[in-house]
């Protein structure tokens, strides 16, 4: 009786960079090294990615930059046909693992041309933010119908990224979450700068409106009028156009001596800005359809992690919904931070639940499950 093959060859498929270190190129990263390690040979279908350093990069179409869903991101422009026809057919993947929505000048001409003995799977990353990125995405969805019939298989990685995946492009996908490389943050050491008798709330992502670090420094600024909270620091892990903008907010309102600007943060030194930090906060109003910063700052086990209450977020932090605040609301989110600078028994006990809940999001675990969802699709490809 023929059987599935082992170990599979793997084509994972971005039409964008890898090189930002973005949800999703996280995501295509953790997963590829993962099945990497469990000696399945695994190609990065991409574009124009020039500071990874993975073996299989395929970089197959030059990038532009754009703005879309609150961020700046990039694009691939038209690759020609024949090369990636060419690419597919010498290389004759078992499986495309395709990141959507894809672009229709890249990606869907790799799953057009796939063989048909090759599953096609894919996994729905993101949520809309606005109106001008839901009408897009409606549209994208049209132009996207002849690919979208040839996927064997579709995931979400949240119940509101599936939900985006069925109204927009008329799919029914489960869910299966995000991953994080659980032992690399767990493991991760405290930044001695930061080892000292002051608490450190910590703030990582990008500094654009929708990640809310505006709200964060609002409510620093209340928190900096009460005299009896411990002593504490702020410190910002990320670069983009509100920098300048909310620098001037800090020297306005005296914080400059408990606000530190960390700049970019890179991907070796994440776990430990983690690590050192007693209570993470994540301000962001939308556009998330997950929320793998979340993951990553719990699963060090030490700080509490506070979310801005956004469908994306709140899929993660369900089970501990007290974490979650309005992210309009500053005096709010000063309550809250309060509330764990001054009660340690408490901010530590979120902790310990942060680091055994994300547990299960490990990338061995989650990649066990993406493994099955690919033999299935091939022995339903392959007639087995």
């Amino acid at each position: 009786m023929a059987t599935t093959p082992e170990r599979l060859k793997i084509g994972l498929v971005l039409d964008t960079s890898l090189d930002p270190a973005d949800g999703v190129q996280q995501y295509v990263v953790a997963i590829g090294e993962w099945l990497s390690s469990q000696g399945h040979e695994v190609h990065y279908l991409v574009g124009q990615t020039d500071k990874r350093q993975l073996a299989n990069i395929h970089g197959l179409a030059r990038n532009i930059n754009v703005r879309f869903n609150g961020n700046r991101t990039t694009i691939p422009l038209p690759a020609g046909r024949k090369k990636l026809k060419q690419l597919i057919a010498r290389q004759k993947f078992d499986v495309l693992h395709v990141q959507t929505p894809h672009h229709p000048l890249m990606a869907q001409h790799l799953i057009l041309a796939a063989d048909d003995s090759t599953a096609v799977v894919g996994t729905f990353h993101i949520l809309p933010y606005g109106r001008l990125p839901r009408v897009g995405n409606r549209a994208l969805g049209i132009w996207l119908r002849p690919s979208l019939k040839r996927f064997d298989r579709i995931v979400s990685v949240s119940p509101v990224a599936a939900e985006f995946a069925r109204a927009s492009f008329k799919v029914k996908t489960d869910v299966l979450p995000n991953v994080v490389d659980y032992q690399r943050f767990a493991s991760a050491k405290p930044l001695p700068q930061y080892n000292d008798n002051r608490l450190t709330i910590l703030f990582l992502g990008r500094l654009v409106p929708r990640k809310g670090c505006h709200t964060l420094l609002k409510a620093v600024a209340e928190l900096a009028k009460q005299s009896r909270l411990p002593a504490f620091r702020v410190v910002i892990c990320g670069i983009g156009p509100l920098e300048a903008k909310l620098r001037g907010f800090t020297n306005k309102h005296g914080l400059q001596d408990m606000v530190e600007f960390a700049g970019f943060v890179s991907e070796e030194d994440k776990p430990r800005y983690y690590a050192s930090a007693d209570i993470s906060v994540f301000p962001s109003s939308g556009g998330e359809s997950f929320g793998i910063v979340l993951l990553e700052a719990m699963a060090s086990g030490r700080a509490a992690v506070l979310a801005g209450d956004n469908p994306g977020y709140r899929s993660v932090m369900e089970p501990h919904s007290d974490l979650l605040f309005d992210p309009a609301n500053a005096g709010l989110l000063a309550q809250k931070i309060a509330l764990y600078m001054t009660d340690d028994a408490e901010r530590q006990a979120m902790g310990r639940w942060g680091a055994q809940y994300t547990a299960d999001f490990d990338v061995a675990k989650i990649g066990s499950k993406l493994v099955d969802i690919y033999q299935q699709a091939l022995r339903k490809r392959r007639g087995l």
